[in-house]
């Protein structure tokens, strides 16, 4: 699992605050190493001369003179003090420096411990090899222990200061790449009239003058289509209209050939129909707040004149959600029609809503013999059919038609074979907030049973 983030507004940030880190760490080794290093050693090197002075003429085992030692006091600030007198003192709070205390072993020509108490003053303590089980109490009063940290607080403060600069940086550069990715969504379903205002670096204005134009071509194609469309249908259905017309003036003996021409003409109309379903692209900006449970419920009652058994289950309180009432319909509709094409039992039709999924299902169920695992995904491109289970009626647009619509919708479409035995197909519908089509990912949720 990678920690570097995925997109390029958090691999700005996470590069930036990287480096920013990397560069106080070594700012703070090198001030240690060259700053506070050698001012300590020189302070420790000018102690032990100190220390020095205090134990001229010390003889082993002899005790401090008191009044000597206030006297040395009131001149130098320095005091000689029994390890006792030293533990009331702060001893005991005071931390032991190891490479302190070997510098001091060293000016002294024996073993000694240095100790620091962090306060204000900075206190340092030396037991002397001269003397021990005395302790030398010398108060730095130009080391205050906020003098010290200081440096800590400076390196801190620059670096938090570095990656919000960084972070603003990043947020400003990204903007025009998020108005970007919201127009191409925008694009994705239909909506071509966005144009995206040309700011930003120079690579952003290339590649946002780039969408422009792209848009544009888009929309342009998308009239001609439409045109192209209109203007197919109406040259098809002139002559099949004029084939119609003559077909009703055929004589009664000619009545088996004039019933076979009208089912052809039927099936003509409902093909180009089909195809004009599914070069037909419903944008978001039809669509409005509706409610599911009406629809659905409008195509079972229109589909009960098959003489089939329908079965209608909708869920109390679905929410609306953004739709194109007549698109939607279609869906429906080409579901119900499938289910009746491919089966000879009844057909359950249910609504659900999923407040994990934050959507609303519409299932129809069938009992027909199912379709092959391997097929279920390939049957929502244009033209395929489940031919060895189920058949190879129609024109095979119906689901391509059917996933367009969803799609448009912001919503997902599967098929399953049920358990018990037949097909379920399910819609995902999300529910209304501010209509967005939904993150395309390569596996749909899975509703409930």
């Amino acid at each position: 699992m990678s920690i570097l983030p995925r997109s390029a507004f958090g691999q700005t940030v996470f590069f930036v605050g990287a480096l920013l880190l990397i560069n106080q760490i070594v700012s703070y080794i090198t001030v240690t190493l060259y700053v506070f290093k050698p001012t300590f050693e020189q302070v420790n090197l000018m102690l032990a001369k100190q220390v020095k002075t205090v134990f001229i003429d010390w003889e082993e085992g002899v005790e401090i003179d008191s009044a000597l030692s206030k006297k040395f006091f009131e001149i130098t600030g320095i005091e000689v003090m029994s390890q006792r007198e030293a533990y009331r003192n702060g001893l005991g709070e005071a931390k032991e420096y190891t490479l302190l205390s070997r510098s001091m072993s060293e000016q002294l020509n024996g073993s000694a411990r240095v100790r620091i108490s962090q306060g204000d003053p900075v206190v340092y303590w030396v037991e002397a090899p001269q003397a021990p089980g005395y302790w030398v109490r010398v108060p730095l009063t130009g080391f205050s222990e906020t003098k010290m940290e200081f440096l800590v607080f400076y390196l801190s403060s620059i670096g938090f200061l570095s990656v919000l600069g960084g972070w603003l940086f990043a947020r400003h550069l990204n903007r025009p790449l998020k108005a970007l990715q919201i127009a191409a969504s925008r694009v994705g379903v239909g909506d071509f009239s966005t144009r995206l205002v040309e700011h930003g670096s120079t690579e952003v204005i290339e590649v946002t003058r780039a969408f422009n134009k792209m848009s544009k071509g888009i929309a342009e194609l998308e009239n001609d289509r439409r045109l192209l469309m209109a203007g197919v249908s109406h040259d098809l259905r002139t002559p099949l209209t004029r084939i119609r017309l003559a077909t009703e003036m055929m004589s009664d003996e000619e009545a088996y050939l004039k019933d076979g021409i009208i089912d052809d003409i039927e099936d003509m109309n409902a093909i180009i129909d089909q195809f004009i379903e599914y070069l037909r692209h419903h944008n978001s900006g039809e669509m409005v707040l509706d409610d599911v449970n009406a629809v659905v419920e409008e195509v079972v009652h229109a589909e009960q004149q098959h003489q089939r058994e329908i079965v209608l289950a909708t869920a109390a309180n679905v929410p609306a959600v953004m739709m194109n009432h007549v698109a939607l319909k279609r869906v429906v509709t080409n579901m119900i029609e499938n289910a009746i094409r491919y089966s000879d039992d009844r057909i359950e039709v249910v609504t659900e809503f999923s407040a994990r999924h934050k959507a609303v299902f519409i299932k129809v169920k069938d009992r027909g013999p199912g379709i092959p695992e391997e097929e279920l995904e390939t049957l929502f491109e244009p033209f395929k059919q489940g031919d060895l289970a189920r058949g190879s009626e129609g024109s095979g647009l119906g689901l391509a038609i059917i996933k367009r619509i969803v799609s448009t919708h912001g919503g997902k479409v599967r098929l399953r074979n049920r358990k018990e035995g037949g097909l379920s197909a399910e819609v995902m519908l999300p529910v209304a907030k501010k209509f967005a089509p939904l993150t395309a990912s390569s596996e749909s949720p899975k509703p409930s049973e």
